[in-house]
Order: structure tokens, then sequence, then C-alpha cells
């Protein structure tokens, strides 16, 4: 699989849905768009097939500017990186002969494939070029604000985050995914925009690069902590393969039985023994959760009790899903805490 590259926008190219991405393109394309400003800010969408928002977004933005009464540049330069296409044209997360597009980056654990090899290509473009920032744009699938995600806590990088959102996440596993790659560049975050078909998220993420392109620069005071939910991750849930499940009443067997509104618990502080299903069948059914060095930290965070999967601490869950598909190329969603006290003081230098 080559990357292809272009240094202009194809004819008709914003008159695509993503769907029809891989027609239109044939495979992962990188667009690098002129502007006023050096370097450029670095976008990318589509890294999972069924995440539209960060296309629908660039097109809106793109599409308002080609609208202008008179023709200009974009205020900063843009680097455009459209991936998964072959996904976005079945709508899916990533076909099943594929890796996931956002775990392959400089980094990642995963076996070595021709998609690992594009993602390093690309980050050493965008590091020869220089770079102002780099932002990745993504869907839920779950109930969830929108938020930021950040993998370095700088002040740079949290002016950015917070510029989208004042609830602004801090993780650093999973490994291999395109902001932490590139943070070693420039300032970078993810941007979580809602469920997809939202027209609120893809209208908040254009507007938000909008902002972004034009930015002169990213201040180096601190972020007020007065402005700033900062969340840390401190560990990801998975369903073990192998292990069947379903949400709420069915007919179909299930060694799980999650609440059937889970993905409402999002963002939610919840106490000690808050229930999130029921284990049936064999008892030993059980989620895996793991912390940021891989560990097991299932019985720290979870317990049965009379057959119910409990909380055994105080936690704040993100991203819980009921997609199926999604629980099984990922994950069930992670756990957080507030990190407010971490926040960084004094000034930094660029």
């Amino acid at each position: 699989m080559a990357l292809q590259r272009l240094d202009a926008l194809p004819p008709e190219l914003l008159d695509r849905e993503a769907h029809e991405l891989a027609r239109y393109l044939g495979g992962p394309t990188l667009i690098d768009l002129g502007g006023e400003r050096e370097p450029p800010l670095f976008v990318s969408v589509l890294l999972h097939g069924n995440e539209t928002v960060g296309w629908d977004a660039v097109r809106s933005l793109l599409q308002r500017q080609r609208s202008r009464a008179r023709a200009q540049d974009l205020p900063r330069a843009l680097s455009l990186f459209i991936g998964n296409v072959a996904a976005a044209a079945s709508g899916q997360r990533h076909l099943a002969e594929q890796p996931d597009y956002n775990r392959v980056w400089p980094g990642s654990e995963l076996p070595e494939t021709t998609e690992h090899r594009m993602m390093a290509e690309l980050v050493g473009i965008t590091r020869r070029r220089g770079l102002f920032a780099s932002i990745d744009i993504h869907n839920n699938t779950g109930w969830n604000p929108h938020y930021t995600c950040v993998n370095r806590l700088d002040h740079r990088s949290l002016h950015l985050a917070t510029l989208f959102s004042r609830t602004v996440v801090y993780f650093l596993r999973p490994k291999g995914v395109q902001s932490m790659a590139m943070a070693g560049i420039a300032p970078a975050v993810t941007l979580e925009c809602g469920k997809v078909g939202q027209r609120h998220g893809a209208a908040h993420a254009s507007d938000y690069l909008d902002a972004c392109l034009r930015l002169s620069s990213l201040p180096v005071h601190p972020v007020p902590s007065h402005d700033i939910d900062l969340f840390h991750t401190v560990a990801q849930v998975r369903v073990p393969e192998g292990v069947s499940f379903r949400f709420g009443p069915g007919e179909s067997a299930a060694e799980i039985i999650f609440e059937p509104d889970l993905d409402r618990l999002n963002f939610r502080e919840l106490a000690p023994g808050t229930s999130i299903g029921q284990v049936a069948g064999r008892s030993h059914a059980w989620l895996d959760a793991r912390d940021e060095q891989g560990r097991d930290v299932t019985a720290r965070y979870f317990e049965i009790e009379n057959g119910e999967i409990r909380f055994r601490v105080p936690v704040m869950p993100s991203m819980l899903t009921r997609n199926l598909e999604v629980i099984r190329q990922d994950c069930l969603g992670y756990l957080m805490e507030r990190y407010n006290d971490h926040l960084p003081r004094g000034p930094q230098s660029t």
C-alpha cells in the first residue's frame, strides 16, 4: 500500500461523501494545501472508516473557503491526511484484513504491517517539513460529550485542547495512535465529536479547524485551572475473547448481560457498588482491565457481588460503547480519574 501525495484538491473531491472516497481517491492520501503562514496544520480524518465527522468538518471548512467572493489562500498551510477510505466505503472501523489505522503509528505495539510503514513515512514527511500542530478527528459510538485528548501535559498542547473543549483527557495507552506520534513534533490533540451523524459534531470540529488555521502561535503560559477539567485514563476495559455478552434483555444466551444504557455512564462520577451488568452461566466470565503499563488491574476496579459486576472504587468511565463490532475490535471503554492537580505550572519554552 503506497501513500498518495497531492498538492491540490482534486476536482469535485469536496462533493464526495466519506463512503465515496475509496472509488475517487483509491487509497490513503496526503493533500498539502498552501496558506499564508507556515508551517502547516496537520489534520487526519477517517482513521476509523465509520467515523465520518472529520471528513464532514474538513469539507465544510474548505467549501466555505472556496465559496468566498475572492479566492484566497488559507490563513495557514494545511496538510490533510485522508485515512482508511476502504473501510469508509463499507461503514466499518476497519476491514477484517486490516489493522486499526489508529494503532499503527510509530510507537505501536502491534506486529509490523504495510500500514505501519505508511504511517512512519507520513511522520517522516511531516517532521522534515515542520509542523504547527496536529489534530486527529474522531466520533464516539457511545454517548459522550465533546472532548479533547492529549498525550503530553505541556502548555501549548493544553491550550490547543481547550480551544475545542474544557474537558480534556490525558492518556498514554493505547500505543500507536496518531496524536502520540505527532506529539513528538508539535502540539497534538485528538477531537472526540460525539456520535456519527450529529450535525453539531461536524460544525464544532469545522469551526475549531478554522480557528486553529488563524492562530499565529500557541500560548506558552499555563491554562488556568478554572478553564479546564483534566482527566487521566487509568485503565482500558475489554471483554475477553470467547466471552459472550449482550445488552439488556434478549433471547440469545450470554455470559455477561450489560445494562442496556451502559454508555449513559460516560463522564459520570460513579460511586463504589455501581453495577454495569450481570454475570450469567459460567461464574468466571470476567472483564479484562489493563493500566497504562499493560498490567491486569481488573480486581482493583471490579468485583462480582450477587451475580452483578460492580465497581469496587469511585470511577469515571469514558467511551463505554454498545457497538458490538467496536467492543470486539477495540474495547468496551475506559476508566478515568480527575487530574487537575497535575496541570503544569510556570512558563515553558517553545
